[in-house]
């Protein structure tokens, strides 16, 4: 179970953020828990089921050396049972799968429920709406496939049995009327027949285990990210300072596609380059594109057309996680981390709490063996904290998603007027996403996006 986390998890970090937005979280999180625990239980079981088969093959050896011809009537008996329990079984995996799916929009409904809880509770009508129309009704579809998938198993296990025994009833009253059926043959017959109750019943039983093993590995591998290389480490080793050079957008563009969530929006052609020690504003309007650039910028999202060339070099799949390094992010749904994970060096709880008393946050939290003692801030809050993050990440180009929005105006004017002209006088490469127009002076250049296309 923990190496196929770890591997599963592994295979997410590899799998382009498109497709990952593409399959949804609750898909994700869903193959996480229960496809995880569902494929690690079936494969727990195959020695059982491995050591059963191995004595039924001994048992069918075992018959066939007392009277193939007996044998072989047996085991064709069994056979055309198993040809019924498989059609009952059928059904059977077909509501477990439809169970499974339902999994899926009950994870979009948790999530719903645990994030959406402030506005549910302050309206009593949308609370209702939601229990009554979204979750209760995923519940009970829940409910009822499993159910029915159940009771098709048990109907098919009753069946096995019902002709397991239909076969020993004609072994002790058939057999002896057969010429040349000695009685070493019935009691060897009988007490064989009878020992493979346990494997026969242990097979049975297995199979609901399979069948849920089954559809999580199914569900596993449609969410795409089976099909990706396992993530590697970055193999250029550690970026440098001053190993930026220069960065080139040279007629980029990239298409979300007609499906999915902004179907048909186009960004670009881009041609834009940025220059070590400069200060970027990038301007539009809601919807413009500013989002879809950056992530374009930093590499989450390969062009679909054009390229990006770092220092000269031309990115593409082999190299994107390496260029990828080169920056220090802090987006509008940015992740706030419980530590600074990855980041090392000297002192890096005393670096780490002079950001602290910078950003007003010394008697908000602690910095004590590269953990925060606490996240639970505000939002404003969690963005300085995450840009001290960034801070001590060091990279050559920065960049901030609509990092002041949730500032007061002191803070806003620390970030325009003390934090971005000391990253420029670093050397750093800063691109900042912003609405305050009266700070646009500061910059060195200004970006203006509309409806995907650049302006300036």
């Amino acid at each position: 179970l923990s190496g196929l986390c770890r591997t599963l998890s592994q295979k997410v970090l590899a799998t382009p953020l498109r497709d990952l937005e593409r399959v949804g979280i609750a898909r994700i999180l869903s193959a996480l828990t229960d496809d995880v625990a569902a494929i690690a239980w079936a494969v727990s079981n195959v020695p059982a089921v491995a050591m059963n088969l191995a004595i039924l093959a001994g048992c069918a050896v075992y018959l066939g050396w007392l009277s193939w011809p007996i044998m072989l009537a047996v085991f064709g008996v069994l056979l055309l049972g198993a040809v019924a329990y498989r059609v009952l079984v059928y059904r059977a995996f077909r509501y477990l799968q439809r169970a499974r799916d339902t999994r899926d929009e009950l994870f979009r409904h948790f999530r719903t429920l645990t994030e959406g809880v402030k506005e549910l509770k302050l309206h009593a009508e949308r609370r209702r709406a939601f229990m009554q129309e979204r979750l209760e009704p995923a519940v009970e579809a829940l409910r009822r496939d499993s159910l029915s998938g159940l009771w098709h198993h048990i109907v098919a296990s009753g069946w096995s049995q019902v002709l397991f025994y239909a076969a020993l009833g004609a072994l002790v009253f058939t057999l002896p009327r057969l010429p040349g059926v000695t009685t070493e043959t019935l009691t060897g017959y009988l007490l064989v027949t009878l020992y493979m109750m346990t494997p026969v019943w242990g097979l049975i039983d297995s199979w609901p285990t399979f069948a849920r093993g089954r559809i999580a590995l199914a569900k596993v591998s449609d969410l795409g990210v089976t099909l990706s290389p396992a993530l590697a480490d970055v193999s250029e080793g550690a970026i440098a300072p001053g190993s930026f050079e220069g960065l080139e957008l040279d007629a980029v563009v990239f298409a979300y596609g007609e499906n999915g969530d902004n179907a048909g929006f186009v960004l670009g052609p881009v041609d834009v380059s940025l220059r070590p020690g400069e200060v970027v504003f990038l301007v539009g309007g809601n919807g413009s594109g500013k989002s879809t650039f950056v992530k374009v910028l930093t590499g989450l999202y390969p062009p679909s057309m054009g390229a990006l060339r770092l220092n000269g070099r031309i990115v593409d799949d082999k190299n994107r996680d390496w260029y990828r390094q080169h920056f220090a992010a802090v987006f509008s749904d940015f992740y706030l981390f419980d530590g600074l994970l990855g980041l090392g060096g000297d002192d890096i709880d005393g670096r780490a709490q002079r950001y602290l008393v910078r950003l007003g946050l010394e008697g908000k939290l602690r910095v004590e063996g590269g953990r925060f003692s606490t996240t639970a801030l505000s939002q404003g809050q969690r963005k300085r904290l995450a840009l001290l993050t960034a801070f001590l990440e060091d990279r050559p180009i920065y960049v901030f998603d609509e990092w002041a929005a949730d500032q007061d105006v002191h803070y806003r004017d620390i970030f325009y007027r003390e934090i971005l002209p000391e990253l420029k006088s670093r050397g750093k490469t800063v691109v900042v996403i912003s609405h305050d127009d009266r700070y646009y002076h500061l910059g060195d250049r200004i970006l203006k996006l509309e409806y995907g296309t650049l302006l300036s």
